[in-house]
């Protein structure tokens, strides 16, 4: 069973920048993508950026431009890159994995680490 730690978040004044990371452990070898997903208040949880091992990527439009989403495998961690941060970011921010082949996969999430975005 894969277990997701993410790391990074904080607050941060709008136009700053954060990093998040998410390591993953237990049965990483079957990892066939991980993602990031947010969720702000009164809102349902959103897809971020997403990249597979077959290097697919993608992104919410909202954030296009200004997040980086990238992946170190030796580490099994995925990292995002935040960049001109604005409070419309302000959430809490949820590492995914989708474990096993592509026909047969299942979701683990993370715990999320909370990002504000505010002066």
């Amino acid at each position: 069973q894969v277990q997701l730690v993410e790391s990074g978040g904080g607050l941060v004044q709008p136009g700053g920048s954060l990093r998040l990371s998410c390591a993953a452990s237990g049965g990483t070898y079957a990892i066939y993508a991980m993602g990031w997903y947010r969720q702000a208040p009164g809102k349902e949880r959103e897809m971020v950026a997403v990249t597979s091992k077959d290097d697919y990527t993608n992104y919410a439009d909202s954030v296009k431009d200004r997040f980086t989403i990238s992946r170190d495998t030796a580490k099994s961690t995925v990292y995002l890159q935040m960049n001109n941060l604005k409070p419309e970011d302000t959430a809490v921010y949820y590492c995914q994995a989708l474990v096993g082949p592509p026909n047969y996969l299942m979701d683990y999430w993370g715990k999320g680490t909370l990002v504000t975005v505010s002066s």
